[in-house]
C-alpha cells in the first residue's frame, strides 16, 4: 500500500477526510484508537487516524500511542502530521493562533514512552525531537493562509485528564515554555524512535489558567476548547492540505538516522 503522509487527529477534528476506505490495523502492542482512514490528498494516499477515536473514547493518559505510531508505519507511512488543541501559557500567544512547536516538556507518568523495552536498546538523542524540514513546510503553509503562527514554541505535556491548577500553570508560564496540551508525549518521540519525521501543531484554544490574572483571560473549560477548534477547522484544513501538496514522497532529512 503506497502511503506516504499520516496524520493524527485531535480534539473534535475527526472528519478530515473525504471519500475515505477505513482499514483495521493489528500491531504487536495492541490496537490502535481506531480504524484508519486512507483517502488521496493533492495525488498523494494519506492515513488519518484520530488519536481520542472517533468518539473521543480515549482520554489522553490511556491513548495506545505506541500502537498507533506502529500502525502508521506499518502502512509505509514515514512522515506524520499531528495537530493538537492546545492551551497557550503566554499573553502574546491568542487563541486561534497557531504554534509549529519545536521542543516538549513532559511532565507525565505511567505512559509506555519507548519501543526499546529490551532486549535491543538504544538511546537517542532529544536535542531536536521534532523534524525542522516539515516545521518549515507548516510554518510557509500557514503563513500563505494568512494565520498567525508563532514559528518555535516548547510545549509542557501533562498528564490529564483534568486541566492544570493555577499553581502549576504559573509554574508552566515562568519557566518561558508557550504551550501547554496532554498528548505531545510520547507522540512525538514514539515517531522519532521509528525514525519517522513528525511535526506538531497546535492549534491555540484558550489561555491557561495561571494566565488569569489578565483582565481578558477567563479560565479554560471543555466545551470553550471545543469550541475555539470547531470553529478554526477549515483554517486547519487549509493548512494541512497546502503541506501534503508540498511534502516529497521521499523526503531526505536526518530523522531517519537514529
Amino acid at each position: 500500500m503506497d502511503i506516504n503522509i499520516g496524520i493524527f487527529g485531535g480534539s473534535g477534528f475527526y472528519s478530515l477526510l473525504d471519500n475515505v476506505e477505513e482499514i483495521a490495523v493489528e500491531t504487536p502492542y495492541g490496537p490502535p484508537s481506531d480504524r484508519i482512514a486512507i483517502a488521496e490528498v493533492a495525488g498523494k494516499k494519506v492515513a488519518f487516524l484520530p488519536r481520542h477515536g472517533k468518539h473521543h473514547q480515549h482520554p489522553p493518559h490511556m491513548i495506545n500511542y505506541r500502537a498507533n505510531i506502529w500502525a502508521m508505519k506499518s502502512l509505509g507511512v514515514t512522515q506524520l502530521i499531528g495537530p493538537c488543541a492546545a492551551g497557550s501559557l503566554q499573553p502574546h500567544i491568542k487563541p486561534g493562533d497557531f504554534v509549529v512547536v519545536d521542543q516538549f516538556v513532559h511532565r507525565t507518568w505511567n505512559r509506555k514512552d519507548t519501543f526499546f523495552d529490551g532486549p535491543i536498546t538504544k538511546h537517542i538523542s532529544a536535542a531536536n525531537p521534532y523534524c525542522d524540514r516539515l516545521r518549515a513546510i507548516a510554518i510557509e503553509s500557514a503563513k500563505k493562509h494568512n494565520i498567525n503562527v508563532h514559528e518555535k514554541g516548547t510545549v509542557v505535556v501533562i498528564q490529564g485528564p483534568r486541566f492544570s491548577t493555577r499553581a502549576e500553570s504559573k509554574e508552566f508560564s515562568k519557566n518561558g515554555w508557550e504551550v501547554i496540551n496532554m498528548t505531545q508525549y510520547p507522540e512525538g518521540w514514539l515517531a522519532r524512535e521509528l525514525e519517522l519525521c513528525y511535526v506538531n501543531i497546535a492549534l491555540i484554544t484558550d489561555y491557561d489558567v495561571g494566565l488569569e490574572d489578565h483582565p481578558e483571560i477567563k479560565p479554560v473549560t471543555h466545551e470553550e476548547v471545543l469550541k475555539v477548534f470547531q470553529s478554526n477547522n477549515d483554517k486547519l484544513r487549509n493548512v494541512l492540505f497546502e503541506m501534503i501538496a508540498k511534502m516529497p514522497l521521499k523526503p531526505d532529512c536526518d530523522c531517519h538516522k537514529i
